[in-house]
């Protein structure tokens, strides 16, 4: 299943259900009611109890109400993706999706009247553009765009739509295009619904694409980022290899780098006049709201609208394939096999519902034949099995990635050898109704997620325009009526020799072409200016939303188990229980417990093999993880209350009495072996360990690795040993459940043995953030078209009395869209796609601050890029309006946020290890009105500018200058094996 569809499985039946055992089936089908002089259509026993509107003119609104947060998840999407692009300009649906931000002729403009004829005549120019041939001439048409386009810049104001959201409390605003859609999210409070609108109908009736030619430089980066990325380009020729014909696969989303060159402002205009239609659209909002008054306002903001014809994409069919297409893909990432299937599609119910069963007897984490004969034997690195669902077609994926001495082929085999003991229906027909069952168990959790609920619902208006959502809500009793003989027969009759079969090899990949960086000269953004829009949208009235803020001492209630203490906090919403046993020690204080806690899995008992085990925990529904951290470990285990004895004794069965396992070990050690060579080829891994080792230096937490001879050496017995040993050590129990405390320390006391005199934890290794008194440059090669920089300072250690001011610099200097570092870096100077900077807090008392910033962009641009963000760290520019903006922004989102369930305990124990015993955000809060610029101002002056900092860049040696890293600092050429430890 793909990740939407997921959503949807596990969402959206046994919710509505007390109980999973004995539920009764239930009917769906579709009514019709009437409420607030509306009409709309809904299904009987939907647990969203979603409501479906269609306006006058055709606009689809659906609301689903959940009162759990004062916040209401929106989604605002067009039927309409790359799959729509026309053929000689595709990436247009996404340049679209980008341009959207930029405003309309009410807001994002000083002056419209004199912005206009400038607009206009960077259109005609683009026109121009398009139909000139040769170097020299388009350059010199590329000129006059961008000396055209610095004069219209004088009339806009940047980001004016993030001003909007962030000044009504706004979150997540972001907004993506796939092949048949384009949604835009907003993740809003619950007071501020008639903003929202306002802004949005604002933002659809007559956008104005402004910031042309920088934004076309973000999308650049954005093009160059995939080309850097070997999942992407897999991706991408799996796709067009499977579908010949079909725009799934002649048309990738981000555009081909031919018309990314040649972008046209009148064949996006033609798009979104044609695409971007009531009839086509939809409006989804799920959380704390009112459907009753929430339709008359979105009525009222999009009346406006009129309807008009719906143009839709008219699919080929593809030809059968009758023999495996094998392809290749090179890059310096790790090496990979992926089989795909081409699969009928979505608006085919009875084949989805099959597929989704079909990919969960394949892969399901736990039971499936790749889980327990693949994984679970250690047979290659990793395996696993999905769904990706469009309209017309789906894709069943099947991937592997091979261990130590294997070749892809070997995996191949493997992979498909799997898929014929399905053919067979060599499987336990009983997996079915396990599969349905965990299903239901992830819905009673998953109804709490606006997200959840706007994501389900909007897909289905994407796939079918809501009108199958019936058999959506049915979906998994749907499920539980599949038959094993199904499953078998429809194997046989899709999967046969019918696949694209691709190899991800390591090796030069010499069939990049980036797209080339256009001389931009930065923009105008007009920091301090603001429409009358903007004013009008502020002044605009809400209600009050008050913060809620905990108090430990009367939200969690405190026992003792043995010299165990006791956390609590009772689950008064459904049957589920999360148990936990926490220990303060991690990989800091012995560097085995993470290799145990990755062992565990695949070791058995006296009485259960680790298959039965794993059987056993996913016919109950029910989970168990070890989770090992740098200065912590968490043994957990969740499901159904009345799963719980069950559940823990078997938990408690595996912890006590796991068996030696050498072959078992012997698999691990040479699938740590891959994985850490895999690690080492992969550029965020190695970006992420450059960074850690600019905040620590040589010796960090991030290379904190057991050497491979200190690997090779360790034995099953020991970590049997240690495994058996971890309850002896002083830990604490959290209960979240149903239960009451008295019952559930009863229940687990029966289960979990304490020790009467625990064992201290062992000391751990200590790690100190270094001191920058001089720039120095760590530099590490990758084979890539971008540069990625980070800058680190490390600072003092950590004051609670800070933390509202250094949250407010935050959201004033780099932490969001509306931020200066953003708004310079890519919209006036239009040298990166990301880009951020950050005064990152510490988790303990004794810890340090750090400054991070970070640059992503095209390696012949990272000399500017990095002198973009070093005039930024050593002097900040004053916006007393964005200033503002982000202090609001803060408080409301405070004001909104709600802690709840276990939260609470985590909340808790976060603060304890702060130093703190009390909630702190009511300290923040109450600090944030009387934050002033200057004191923001004097923090930057003191904390972070010209200052020394640490230069971690990644890039290729090749288009590099070693002479230009020498200005920033003194150069270190860091290695691998320094990073990584080994």
């Amino acid at each position: 299943m793909n990740l939407i569809q997921k959503a949807i499985c596990l969402l959206l039946l046994a919710c509505s259900m007390s109980t999973i055992a004995g539920a009764q089936q239930k009917k769906y089908e579709w009514k019709e009611g009437t409420s607030g002089g509306y009409t709309y259509k809904y299904i009987v026993n939907d647990p969203m109890k979603a409501r479906f509107y269609t306006l006058k003119n055709g606009l689809t609104v659906i609301l689903s109400v959940n009162k759990k947060d004062p916040r209401i998840q929106t989604l605002i999407g067009t039927r309409a993706g790359s799959n729509d692009d026309p053929a000689d300009h595709t990436g247009l649906a996404h340049y679209l999706e980008h341009l959207l931000f930029k405003g309309t002729q009410q807001y994002g403009s000083l002056d419209w009247s004199k912005e206009k004829p400038y607009l206009d005549q960077i259109e005609g120019l683009y026109d121009t553009y398009n139909h000139t041939t040769g170097t020299t001439a388009r350059n010199a048409v590329y000129h006059k765009i961008d000396s055209v386009s610095g004069l219209a810049a004088k009339y806009a104001i940047a980001n004016e739509y993030d001003k909007l959201m962030s000044g009504m409390g706004a979150q997540g605003t972001n907004a993506h295009t796939w092949v048949e859609e384009t949604i835009y999210e907003e993740d809003i409070p619950s007071n501020v619904v008639d903003k929202f609108l306002t802004v949005q109908a604002e933002r659809f009736k007559d956008p104005v694409f402004r910031l042309f030619h920088t934004e076309l430089e973000a999308v650049y980066e954005e093009k160059n980022r995939g080309l850097d990325n070997d999942g992407r380009k897999s991706y991408e020729l799996m796709l067009s290899t499977l579908f010949p014909t079909h725009n799934y696969g002649q048309q990738s989303t981000i555009g081909t780098v031919e018309h990314l060159k040649n972008p046209s402002l009148k064949a996006i205009r033609d798009f979104y006049n044609t695409y971007y239609v009531p009839g086509n659209m939809a409006v989804v909002m799920a959380g704390d709201l009112d459907p009753d008054q929430v339709i008359r306002q979105v009525d009222k903001a999009f009346s406006y609208m009129q309807a008009k014809p719906v143009v839709s994409y008219k699919a080929p069919v593809e030809k059968p394939m009758t023999t495996p297409i094998v392809k290749e893909v090179f890059g310096p990432d790790a090496e990979n096999v992926m089989i795909s299937f081409r699969m009928p599609g979505a608006l085919d119910v009875k084949s989805t519902v099959l597929l989704s069963v079909i990919s969960e007897v394949m892969n399901n984490g736990k039971a499936g034949l790749l889980d327990l004969n693949i994984n679970k034997q250690q047979k290659v690195l990793k395996s696993g099995a999905s769904v990706m669902g469009w309209k017309d077609y789906s894709v069943f994926m099947l991937n592997g990635t091979a261990k130590q001495g294997q070749t892809l082929e070997e995996v191949k085999d493997l992979l498909l050898g799997q898929l014929d003991i399905l053919k067979k229906g060599e499987f336990d027909e009983s997996m079915v109704k396990a599969i349905v069952n965990n299903a239901k168990l992830a819905e009673l959790t998953g109804l709490e997620s606006n997200s959840t609920r706007a994501n389900a619902l909007m897909d289905g208006f994407i796939k079918h325009k809501g009108k199958n959502w019936v058999t959506d809500v049915s979906f998994v009793d749907d499920m539980g009526k599949v038959t094993k003989q199904q499953i078998v027969d429809f194997a046989n009759k899709y999967f046969a020799n019918n696949y694209v079969l691709l190899y991800k090899r390591k090796g030069e990949d010499k069939n990049i072409q980036k797209v080339e960086k256009p001389a931009i000269t930065p923009v105008e953004v007009n920091r301090e200016a603001q429409s009358a829009f903007l004013k009008q949208v502020n002044e605009m009235p809400a209600a009050a939303i008050q913060p809620m803020w905990l108090d430990y001492d009367k939200d969690i209630q405190k026992g003792k188990l043995g010299a165990a203490d006791v956390l609590y906090v009772q689950n008064k919403d459904n049957g589920l229980f999360r148990l936990y046993y926490r220990f303060d020690m991690g990989s800091w204080n012995n560097k085995l417990y993470p290799l145990a806690a990755q062992y565990l899995q695949f070791l058995g008992t006296d009485k259960y093999s680790s298959e039965q085990i794993s059987k056993e925990f996913y016919n109950i529904a029910c989970n168990f993880n070890v989770s090992t951290g740098t200065d912590a470990t968490t043994l957990s285990v969740t499901g159904l209350q009345e799963n719980f004895d069950k559940a823990v004794s078997l938990f408690e069965h595996l912890l006590k009495n796991c068996q030696p396992n050498e072959q078992a070990l012997t698999a691990l050690k040479g699938r740590i072996g891959k994985s850490r060579s895999d690690a080492k080829l992969n550029k965020g891994n190695i970006l992420k360990g450059l960074a850690s080792y600019g905040m620590y230096g040589a010796k960090n937490p991030f290379n904190n690795q057991l050497s491979q001879t200190d690997l090779d050496g360790v034995t099953a017995q020991q970590l049997t040993d240690l495994l058996h040993g971890l309850p002896e050590y002083q830990h604490m129990v959290i209960y979240y459940g149903p239960q009451t405390l008295e019952a559930a320390i009863a229940a687990i006391t029966k289960q979990h043995q304490i020790s009467a005199s625990p064992k201290a934890v062992p000391a751990p290794v200590k790690f100190d953030k270094i001191t920058q008194d001089k720039n120095q440059v760590l530099f590490t090669d990758y084979d890539m078209v971008q540069s990625e920089v980070n800058w680190i300072r490390n600072g003092g250690t950590y004051n609670p009395e800070t933390t509202a001011l250094v949250s407010v610099f935050n959201g004033y200097f780099g932490g969001n869209m509306g931020s200066i570092v953003f708004q310079t870096i890519r919209e006036s100077k239009a040298l990166a796609y990301s880009t951020y900077a950050y005064y990152a807090v510490p988790d303990k008392k004794d810890s340090r601050y750090s400054m991070i910033a970070y640059v992503g962009s095209q390696a012949d641009k990272m000399n500017d890029a990095i002198g973009g963000m070093n005039e930024l760290l050593n002097e900040m520019p004053r916006s007393d309006k964005g200033f503002q903006t982000a202090k609001l922004s803060l408080k409301q989102d405070i004001e909104t946020e709600r802690i709840t369930q276990d939260g609470i305990i985590f909340s808790y124990l976060a603060a304890k290890k702060l130093g703190l015993d009390t909630d702190y955000r009511k300290t923040v809060y109450a600090q944030i009105d009387g934050i002033t610029f200057d004191n923001v101002k004097q923090f930057h002056d003191q904390n972070i500018a010209n200052k020394p900092y640490t230069y971690c860049i990644m890039a290729s040696e090749k288009k590099v200058n070693p002479d230009d890293l020498k200005k920033y600092g003194d150069v270190k050429v860091v290695t691998l094996e320094e990073i990584f430890g080994y």
